[in-house]
């Protein structure tokens, strides 16, 4: 599959496994971690399909298993944040091509589809930014942002207000792009939904 019209360059940031997704503990301490690098793995491999797939991480593990997949692995320099990860990321992807579209991908969508990745994509007008809330409905699971825009990430408590209120357009998605994970509910309704092969694998140990 390729994308039509601008070309796009995504970032993925990702937390040390060490002390992500700690509302799935309840699985215990390996097979937490396990589920949240299987679900970084299947957003790396939904996003595929762009020209330059960034990851932001800390977490030597992930690094090479990400870095395996075909994804520019580079540390969180500025160790400050969420939003300012973001933009480290945003600056690497246009160093060499400035006129890059970019997109800040949550890492923790294990039913994301590379088709419903770039149906969503293709609704961003490249004059300007669009984000998608997730399920819950204060959240932001993507933000993206047309050549030459500036991507502003603006992540944290009730992301979605601040993201609108930012004049970046609401994007309609489907619930794949939108079913981010933190609760075993969550993950629940995403096997319900249909998830990838890696966090597929990951819970044939666990279920």
């Amino acid at each position: 599959m390729r994308l039509v019209g601008a070309q796009w360059g995504v970032v993925v940031p990702v937390k040390r496994l060490e002390i992500a997704k700690s509302r799935l503990s309840s699985y215990g301490d390996t097979h937490r971690q396990a589920l949240a690098l299987a679900f970084a793995a299947d957003v790396v491999l939904a996003a595929s399909l762009v020209a330059d797939v960034l990851v932001v991480t800390d977490d030597a593990i992930a690094a090479q298993v990400l870095g395996s997949l075909g994804a520019r692995v580079v540390p969180d320099n500025p160790d400050a944040g969420l939003n300012p990860a973001l933009d480290h990321g945003v600056d690497l992807l246009r160093e060499d091509a400035p006129d890059l579209a970019v997109a800040a991908l949550s890492a923790d969508l294990p039913s994301l589809l590379a088709p419903d990745l770039a149906a969503v994509l293709g609704r961003v007008p490249l004059d300007g930014r669009g984000f998608v809330a997730d399920l819950a409905g204060t959240g932001t699971t993507l933000l993206a942002a047309g050549p030459g825009v500036g991507l502003a990430p603006s992540y944290g408590p009730e992301s979605r207000a601040r993201h609108l209120a930012s004049g970046a357009v609401e994007l309609v998605a489907p619930e794949s792009v939108r079913r981010d994970v933190d609760t075993p509910d969550d993950l629940e309704h995403a096997v319900a939904i249909g998830v990838g092969p890696h966090t597929l694998a990951a819970l044939k140990e666990i279920w």
